[in-house]
């Protein structure tokens, strides 16, 4: 199972997710959907600009696990 650490990278930087999806490009419903783990894929154009916005590796925001 893919983890999304989007809420954690959130709270670290003190950032809400209004103002994530406008920095990034999304809509706030999109990144609610990522954050939730409901989407079933990401662009990597979406994965690299959540990394730019974040100051993270894509390991920081999504992990696995059994």
């Amino acid at each position: 199972m893919i983890k999304i650490n989007l809420d954690k990278l959130l709270v670290e930087r003190q950032m809400k997710s209004k103002d994530l999806a406008e920095m990034i490009g999304i809509t706030p419903a999109n990144l609610s959907i990522l954050k939730n783990g409901k989407g079933r894929g990401i662009r990597f154009s979406t994965l690299e600009n959540l990394c730019k916005a974040l100051n993270c590796q894509p390991g920081d925001i999504m992990t696995y696990e059994e």
